[in-house]
């Protein structure tokens, strides 16, 4: 069976990161446990996090929080503006495929 996860091979781009053996280790135990692979859970997060998924983003503000990443202020900033995001969406009942569809009539209107 095909793995959904996998992108077009002519459009797939590398993601290469460092990190200690130990926890690489400890990824890939708990993968396993989960019945995934590491590229199936780096695309699944990556997903969560470009479609801003509220527990991915709240998970993403409390390691800013604890790391020192951002400001307060900034962090409040960004928080701020996904609440606003999801309130417009909730407002005008959008999904991502229904805003893709406005993006695709505005382009054949020009």
């Amino acid at each position: 069976m095909r793995d959904p996860t996998i992108p077009d091979p002519e459009l797939r781009k590398k993601f290469m990161f460092y990190d200690t053996e130990d926890r690489q280790a400890a990824l890939r135990i708990r993968c396993q446990y989960d019945g995934i692979n590491q590229s199936q859970f780096f695309r699944m997060m990556i997903t969560g996090y470009l479609e801003s998924d509220s527990l991915i983003n709240e998970y993403m503000t409390k390691c800013k929080e604890r790391y020192s990443i951002q400001g307060k202020h900034k962090r409040d900033y960004i928080n701020r503006q996904h609440k606003q995001a999801e309130g417009t969406k909730n407002k005008f009942a959008l999904d991502s495929k229904e805003i893709e569809s406005i993006f695709d009539m505005i382009e054949e209107g020009e």
